[in-house]
């Protein structure tokens, strides 16, 4: 017979039922639901703790899968991150792609830092500590990527969307700044606005300004 605890309830009381982890054959069946709770779970790793303070171990116990399911999915912790920064410029391209004008382009820049605050974070370890993995393909993906930033940028500098004695290179700087304040300074923001830079009151009205601001840097008619 089961001892009661304090409150009364047996230690194999059902009502105190944690969280369970998927099955070996759950995770069979459904690969791509396992590879994203990876990811999901590697994100908020990785932006805690630096690449290099990150653990494998860790990543597969917020995931609540096998550790060596990242192995066999992702062929271990730097093809992780990669797999992380990979979707990422993925999701980049698609916002140039279907943004028309530059200030909703950095609106959906704010929107997506709003999301994911983990990359951001992610990139602040690498660019404070010099904490990137490894890998060679990384830092060419990140330069490629920030080259086609530059020039989209100046492609709407010629179409009159930024003034012509606006140097591109540093308007890109200042805006990667301004989206990302949100998940870098999360303290100042709120000293500053009074709101918190996760509720959705602040990326309302931040991006209202953010659209003001940007329509300023336009050439004028």
């Amino acid at each position: 017979m089961d001892r009661p605890t304090p409150s009364g309830q047996s230690p194999r009381d059902p009502r105190r039922r944690t969280r369970r982890a998927p099955r070996p054959d759950e995770r069979r069946r459904d690969p791509e639901r396992s590879r994203q709770l990876i990811i999901d779970a590697a994100r908020t790793e990785f932006a805690a703790k630096g690449f290099a303070g990150a653990r494998v171990g860790n990543i597969a116990e917020r995931a609540g899968v096998n550790k060596q399911l990242i192995s066999y999915y992702f062929g271990g912790k730097e093809r992780l991150y990669d797999e992380i920064l990979r979707q990422w410029h993925e999701l980049e391209a698609h916002q140039r792609t279907s943004a028309t004008t530059l200030e909703e382009l950095v609106v959906a820049y704010l929107r997506a830092n709003h999301e994911q605050p983990e990359l951001v974070r992610m990139l602040m370890w690498e660019g404070l500590g010099q904490d990137a993995p490894p890998s060679d393909t990384t830092p060419d993906d990140t330069a490629r990527s920030l080259t086609t930033e530059l020039v989209e940028l100046q492609r709407r500098q010629s179409e009159g969307e930024l003034d012509a004695d606006l140097d591109p290179a540093y308007v890109l700087i200042a805006m990667m700044g301004a989206v990302s304040a949100g998940a870098t300074m999360p303290h100042v923001v709120h000293q500053l606005c009074g709101t918190s830079p996760d509720s959705e009151e602040f990326l309302s009205s931040y991006s209202e300004q953010l659209r003001r601001i940007v329509k300023r840097l336009a050439a004028p008619r």
